[in-house]
């Protein structure tokens, strides 16, 4: 008999956040504006893993962008620090992602 793999299913609401993230991302400035409140909303619908899977995947996005000489974690953590957090914490653990790292990213406290 084959074994069969379980396909990967994703939440109506992380399907939401993730293609509000990437309008919100690729949109320009003028636009993005418009979007945020959707955008933090969409954000705030995912539970814990799903917040977690979806700054791995901004991890990436982020080397991404900096492989085009690009910055984008600066507007992450604009956007929601609780995601900035996450993501900046998910690219020290992606193998590519310690050279695209800045030694300033200093994290303001309360």
């Amino acid at each position: 008999m084959c074994a069969t793999t379980p396909e990967l299913t994703l939440s109506a609401p992380y399907r939401t956040a993730q293609r509000l993230l990437a309008s919100w991302l690729e949109g320009d400035r003028i636009r993005a504006r418009s979007q945020v409140f959707a955008l933090r909303t969409a954000l705030a619908a995912l539970n814990a893993t799903e917040r977690h899977s979806l700054s791995r995947w901004v991890a990436w996005l982020c080397v991404a962008a900096a492989s085009r000489g690009e910055s984008i974690l600066g507007r992450i953590r604009q956007l929601d620090d609780m995601l900035g957090r996450m993501t900046f914490q998910a690219l020290s653990q992606l193998p590519a992602g310690g050279p695209f790292l800045l030694a300033s990213q200093h994290w303001k406290s309360a």
